[in-house]
């Protein structure tokens, strides 16, 4: 049976990962901070299946435990402040969370069991002010947040231990990649959950952003697959993970509300004040590389995504209507 040891297993990602590799007969480890009361709404149905280790990011001592006590075959770091606007009030923790806990995680795993094959959770916001299209494992960064600075930040230092200590440590530079369980925060959860609160009368519009800025979506049910397939090859390597698809903030509002029966047009309404200081106006991803090298391949299209995602919200905010009358 093989280990796995997953950081921010509570999260978007890290609970699509968790089922996913249990399924596949992995024990899996999941790294809880010790101060925090941790929520476990995304992986309430696998909990008890998760074995769980106390630790913090920013605090090596604690991470070092945890893989001395979990052995993992594989460690997946996907913990992060990932909230792109956040960096900018936020700056000084987003480098502690985003990109300094990725040197302490790596330290970890040097210092306790070297063989271990490591997965770094990249961005596609590290491209920022993109010098091509679509962008490639090739394309130079350009960062324009401070997220998208630690991002980077946490992808050298990986790339710095595999070729200083010849560990099988990899980076996935994955695009927006959405679902029910992204947080509320998110432009995509943002959206369906405002589209569902506005069908059943519980809202009466949208306050939005930028709605021109171009995005490359999909599914992270998906991208939790190429994940793990980068750590079941021979030899470790970066792989941009994208849908090769890009839709507009205008698009997705489109999608969203006509699927209710909505106009967008009647709800939604420009507020200067969700507009970022300085714009990602465009992310596009070639994923060739992961598909030729991974056989890694999409299940589930932009459409298709978005309508999962107002149906979820519409049952979740039809139960919480439901139990609040009981």
């Amino acid at each position: 049976m093989k280990t796995a040891l997953i950081t921010g297993v509570t999260g978007q990602d890290g609970s699509y990962l968790a089922e996913f590799l249990l399924d596949k007969g992995y024990k899996v480890y999941g790294l809880r901070r010790r101060t925090s009361t941790p929520n476990y709404e995304n992986v309430q149905h696998i909990k008890d299946r998760i074995e769980w280790l106390s630790g913090d990011l920013t605090d090596l001592a604690s991470l070092i435990e945890a893989v001395r006590t979990s052995q993992p075959d594989e460690v997946y770091n996907l913990a992060a402040q990932s909230y792109v606007a956040a960096s900018w009030p936020q700056p000084l923790a987003t480098g502690q969370m985003t990109a300094l806990s990725v040197t302490n995680m790596l330290e970890a795993v040097r210092i306790m069991k070297p063989d271990t094959k490591f997965y770094q959770a990249s961005s596609s916001e590290m491209f920022g002010k993109v010098v091509e299209t679509p962008q490639k494992e090739t394309t130079p960064f350009y960062p324009r947040s401070p997220y998208g600075v630690a991002k980077l930040y946490g992808h050298w230092i990986t790339v710095n231990y595999r070729e200083s200590f010849n560990m099988f440590a990899c980076s996935g530079i994955l695009f927006n990649h959405e679902s029910p369980r992204r947080g509320i925060e998110f432009v995509t959860r943002k959206v369906t959950d405002a589209v569902a609160r506005i069908k059943l009368g519980l809202q009466n519009e949208l306050r939005m952003g930028n709605l021109d800025s171009l995005r490359d979506w999909g599914f992270a049910g998906d991208y939790v697959k190429a994940m793990w397939l980068m750590l079941q090859q021979e030899e470790p390597d970066d792989f941009v993970i994208s849908t090769g698809e890009m839709h507009t903030v205008k698009e997705l509002l489109e999608v969203a509300f006509s699927y209710v029966g909505l106009n967008y047009e009647d709800y939604v309404v420009i507020d200067q004040a969700f507009v970022r200081p300085a714009e990602v106006d465009l992310l596009l991803g070639d994923c060739t590389k992961a598909k030729e090298k991974l056989g890694w391949e999409l299940e589930v299209g932009f459409k298709e995504l978005i309508h999962m995602m107002v149906d979820a919200d519409l049952k979740r905010i039809l139960a919480e209507k439901k139990s609040s009358f009981i």
